[in-house]
């Protein structure tokens, strides 16, 4: 498993947001590409980094692309898309779930 995994729910639907792609961000100088993976059936990403890979401390982003995801629904979103900015300060798992529907977002460090 990734040292950082994904999941989301579409609580709208109250299912999980199959096919979001999402993007892993380090912030140097400016924000990074570091990786990016797509939701599976369960709204999850779990191989967003290679096995094994430690991140170093810092600061990280990752950005979901919920807007697509809702105009194939033909859903109207105000948020096209969401940010979460968190920081690494160790080598442990980092799980960044998002709580979503078309007019918010919840999000909580999990397990």
């Amino acid at each position: 498993m990734s040292q950082i995994t994904t999941h989301i729910l579409d609580t709208t639907l109250g299912k999980p947001a199959t096919g979001v792609t999402i993007i892993l961000f380090a912030h140097e100088s400016d924000w990074i590409e570091i990786a990016k993976g797509v939701t599976n059936k369960d709204g999850r990403i779990g191989d967003l980094l290679p096995q094994g890979e430690v991140l170093p401390h810092g600061l990280y982003k990752m950005k979901f692309l919920t807007k697509d995801y809702f105009d194939q629904q033909l859903i109207a979103t105000f948020y096209p898309f969401v940010e979460i900015v968190f920081t690494i300060t160790d080598s442990e798992h980092y799980h960044i779930p998002l709580l979503l529907n078309p007019f918010g977002y919840t999000t909580y460090r999990g397990s």
